[in-house]
């Protein structure tokens, strides 16, 4: 477990980057702009998942992202987010549209807090084991 904590310090700090870019952008959209709810997460999501991509790949899983093989590591990535994506676009459906909980605050809540929690978990067990395997397609952690 150990050997686990720079690697999970180093995914909260991208995914923590990408979360602000998720909600500051979505507020904006869901806000101002006017955007309804389902396009502004969308939107949102597309922003964070490019510096989430480029954060892990820099950080954490540095020594993983060899040239080769680096469109399918993307399309993968892609994929595990957009699983991710699902599930805050449907706590964020089931609060809105089947709850009636239609305030920006509560779409904030659900969307950003409730579904962000579960589908970061997801992106976690997904970039580690799916995106940025180590050579020989293991999953152990990063030292050094």
């Amino acid at each position: 477990m150990r050997a686990l904590g720079p690697e999970l310090l180093g995914f909260a700090l991208a995914g923590a980057l990408a979360y602000a870019v998720d909600l500051t952008l979505f507020l904006w959209l869901r806000g101002p702009a006017g955007f309804d709810p389902i396009t502004a997460k969308a939107l949102s999501f597309a922003a964070a998942c490019t510096v989430a991509y480029l954060g892990n790949a820099a950080g954490p899983y540095r020594r993983r992202t060899a040239a080769a093989g680096r469109a399918r590591r993307g399309l993968v990535f892609l994929a595990v987010n957009l699983a991710g994506a699902l599930v805050q676009l449907g706590c964020l459906g089931v609060s809105h549209y089947v709850l009636g909980l239609t305030s920006a605050r509560a779409d904030a809540v659900s969307g950003a807090g409730i579904g962000m929690a579960l589908a970061t978990c997801l992106r976690f067990w997904g970039t580690r084991t799916l995106v940025f395997t180590a050579p020989g397609g293991h999953t152990r952690p990063e030292t050094g």
